[in-house]
């Protein structure tokens, strides 16, 4: 269906499916529509403090930013290096998960940008899809292959590694594989406290979201599944708030879901 801005509040496109969800339906928040053009929108990242959003296109190469004053999209950065998930550090500073380069990315202060990592015990990284950053300053990501596997979100190449999920300490460069039994690593993000972590299983047989408790020395154990989508759908991104719901990005099925 085409998309269409709500004609009166609150917005009827907003659909509260459990009544415990009803105080997050803001009275005269609707459904926007920010920009249209984007091939396959992914990895959007808020920097409250400059008032604007960043969001990768992938196949278009390219990072958008959108204006919160104005209003106005423009390019943030083309070519991105087919960048997908984007986060902030503890400093503010963008780390970006790029499909062109294998990378893991930083964008100083200054606009220049730093490879992180690219490799693992000598080998390529697959294409690094999405990312956050821990309070301790560590930046855990996922490498699935889909980067490498055509030419529309990336390069074709031949895959080193197996699709891991990684733990890596800027301070002294250190990686370390947390997972590497999940079928097509995606989307993955903490609780508040920083007690569990949630990953996708984009390639599961179903799809499903896991969870996995957060060791003190910032390993993952007791992984189990936490929602599975029977629905036929497919989780990708999602986001947890300071309440704990995640927030998640819902593809091919009829709607996104708040778990």
């Amino acid at each position: 269906m085409a998309w269409e801005a709500a004609s009166f509040y609150p917005d009827p496109a907003v659909q509260v499916l459990h009544p415990s969800f009803a105080p997050y339906r803001l009275a005269l928040a609707a459904v926007e529509r920010l920009a249209t053009g984007l091939r396959w929108a992914e990895g959007p990242v808020w920097f409250g403090d400059a008032r604007h959003l960043l969001v990768s296109d992938i196949p278009n190469n390219r990072i958008l930013k959108w204006d919160e004053v104005t209003g106005q999209v423009s390019d943030f950065r083309r070519p991105s290096n087919y960048a997908n998930g984007n986060t902030r550090d503890r400093q503010g500073r963008l780390v970006t998960c790029e499909h062109g380069l294998r990378r893991v990315s930083r964008t100083e202060h200054d606009g220049s940008i730093v490879t992180l990592i690219d490799r693992f015990d000598g080998k390529r990284l697959n294409s690094p899809n999405d990312i956050v950053v821990k309070s301790d300053g560590s930046i855990w990501f996922t490498d699935p292959f889909f980067g490498i596997l055509g030419d529309y979100e990336g390069d074709r190449a031949e895959q080193e590694l197996p699709t891991n999920v990684y733990r890596f300490d800027p301070a002294t460069g250190a990686a370390t594989v947390l997972e590497s039994e999940v079928p097509g690593p995606n989307g993955l993000a903490f609780s508040p406290d920083e007690r569990t972590l949630y990953l996708v299983a984009s390639r599961g047989e179903p799809r499903e979201i896991l969870a996995y408790d957060v060791t003190d020395d910032g390993r993952i154990v007791n992984r189990r599944t936490l929602i599975s989508a029977s629905d036929g759908g497919t989780p990708d991104g999602f986001r947890v708030d300071e309440d704990g719901n995640l927030w998640c990005g819902w593809g091919w099925a009829s709607r996104n879901w708040t778990a």
